[in-house]
């Protein structure tokens, strides 16, 4: 019996996002790990990775991680293919989506707090619609949306405000990186 071995060549790019994406789900763990007042209210900790990723390497490399974490993630949980993941997938899909138009906005008004709020709003919005979509077609629905638009603020500013300090921190630790 011979056994085969498949390599696969890897790239220093590869490596750097295996190592965000493992940042961003070791953050997503911890999350899992604290009590939540409502279902599906959470604090989007891996948010704050991508974020950072996004402003250091491009919108690419923040998809491969946000995805990737996802992926990862419902593996990790034992949800792959259920209603949750097509939560948390579509929540990251419709952030992505804004994130890639919001980075062209200037970043003389809009940074990592703003950049956060919209990715936090349009997570939601992506939930919310797979959930009226698929899962509860009712319009009393809607009555959640305040409550879950008030987290989106919150988290949002939070995260972004997390990401802005991590970035400031490493221009003065690094003042290489832009």
């Amino acid at each position: 019996m011979t056994s085969t071995t498949i390599k696969l060549d890897t790239t220093a790019e590869d490596h750097h996002v295996a190592r965000m994406a493992a940042v961003a789900l070791g953050l997503t763990v911890l999350e899992a790990a604290i009590p939540s007042p409502l279902p599906g209210v959470k604090p989007g900790l891996a948010n704050i990775v991508t974020l950072i990723v996004l402003a250091r390497y491009g919108w690419r490399t923040a998809a491969w991680v946000s995805l990737l974490r996802v992926f990862a993630g419902s593996l990790l949980f034992g949800n792959f293919l259920t209603p949750g993941f097509f939560l948390s997938l579509s929540g990251a899909l419709l952030s992505l989506l804004v994130l890639a138009c919001a980075q062209h906005l200037p970043s003389r008004w809009f940074g990592p707090v703003s950049l956060s709020i919209y990715a936090a709003f349009a997570h939601i919005a992506g939930q919310m619609a797979i959930v009226y979509l698929w899962l509860i077609p009712h319009v009393g629905i809607a009555y959640l949306i305040p409550i879950f638009a008030a987290t989106a603020l919150v988290f949002g500013t939070v995260n972004g405000l997390i990401a802005a300090r991590f970035m400031d921190n490493e221009k003065t630790t690094y003042p290489l990186i832009k």
